[in-house]
């Protein structure tokens, strides 16, 4: 059975559980999914120039009303849940927990656990992050010691 790792920050998609439960053909994959909510990531400043980049500007707006702290977590649970729920039903293994932490520092130990055979990032796209090359992919390509797959959501949940 191939493991994956994926990394989330919101619901899974069924256009994104169609996905990635088909990049390896027929082969069996089992997930160990980690979402960290938007809310607890970059700062508010990151996200409202993303949402400029990606035309979102009612978005950027309200930036400021994204869920953070206890909320978010609240938030998360549910997204996690959903996302386990769908890969399920496609048919494949999958367990998940919120990141508590640093969201590097968890990846590697979920990895490290799990003897991951790879790591998808699965996220909206990050333009600042992604130009500075300080996105979780990037960052995570030097830390985890597999493959890592940088995807974009394919709609907005």
């Amino acid at each position: 059975m191939f493991t994956s790792v994926l990394m989330i920050e919101k619901a899974l998609t069924s256009a994104d559980v169609e996905f990635v439960t088909t990049l390896h053909g027929d082969e069996e994959v089992a997930f160990h999914v980690l979402l960290q909510p938007r809310g607890d990531q970059a700062d508010r400043l990151l996200r409202a120039i993303d949402d400029v980049a990606l035309g979102e500007l009612d978005e950027a707006a309200h930036e400021r009303e994204t869920p953070e702290g206890e909320e978010a977590a609240g938030q998360g649970q549910q997204a996690l849940d959903v996302s386990l729920v769908a890969l399920r039903a496609a048919g494949s293994q999958a367990e998940g927990r919120l990141i508590e932490d640093h969201p590097l520092d968890a990846l590697k130990r979920l990895v490290d656990e799990s003897d991951a055979d790879e790591v998808i990032v699965l996220t909206d796209p990050h333009y600042v992050e992604e130009f500075f090359h300080r996105d979780w992919a990037s960052r995570a390509r030097h830390k985890v010691g597999v493959p890592v797959l940088k995807l974009f959501s394919h709609s907005k949940a």
